[in-house]
């Protein structure tokens, strides 16, 4: 008798977005099992349509990693990880190197596994999706994008006079500031010299 009982997420989610050549890093939390004794399988599936899913990675409830399909060419090994963290109550999943093909879903899917009368029964399961989209680099070369950052350059240019000239209005402040201190220890000092010669005209 196999439920959903358990409460899956995947961060960051539902939609996250990444340049080509950027790692991704994606998260599967885990809570509400049935026993805190049993033992969990998480599975990563690929989904670039809804229609198509393809097992990509897996850790046993033993914790050893396994790959499927395309992903067990050397090439893929190096790309793709699945760490635990916390207890057991988070997976991290790791794609290094995006590349366009590695648009689509990714869907964690989560087997809670316990002993009954000595053998391993699944008591309950729990998925969760997000999205991935890779940015192109050639998107760069688009129109709508070399306007944009155009545009952003010119606020960045703003910025950084908008800088320029605060920063020599604090310092004009400043000396302004110190010469008219000057000044009035300058006039202070003469003040005292003739105060003393007019109260000692005998010398």
């Amino acid at each position: 008798d196999v439920c959903e009982a358990l409460n899956v997420t995947v961060s960051p989610g539902p939609t996250v977005q990444y340049s080509e050549g950027d790692n991704a890093t994606l998260y599967c939390h885990i809570s509400q099992k049935r026993k805190t004794d049993n033992l969990l399988a998480v599975r990563w599936v690929f989904a670039a349509s809804p229609t198509q899913e393809h097992l990509m990675i897996k850790m046993t409830k033993f914790g050893s990693v396994q790959y499927y399909g395309n992903y067990t060419h050397h090439f893929h090994k190096q790309r793709l990880h699945l760490l635990k963290e916390k207890h057991g109550t988070m997976y991290k999943f790791l794609i290094l190197s995006l590349q366009q093909t590695d648009q689509g879903h990714y869907i964690c899917k989560v087997q809670e596994i316990g002993k009954h009368r000595n053998k391993w029964t699944a008591w309950s399961n729990g998925t969760a999706a997000t999205e991935i989209r890779v940015i192109s680099s050639k998107s760069s070369d688009h129109p709508t994008f070399k306007k944009n950052h155009e545009a952003w350059k010119f606020f960045e240019d703003l910025y950084v006079y908008a800088v320029f000239v605060c920063s020599i209005g604090i310092i004009s402040v400043l000396l302004f500031t110190l010469v008219i201190l000057c000044q009035s220890l300058l006039n202070k000092r003469r003040s005292t010299v003739k105060h003393y010669l007019v109260k000692c005209p005998q010398n």
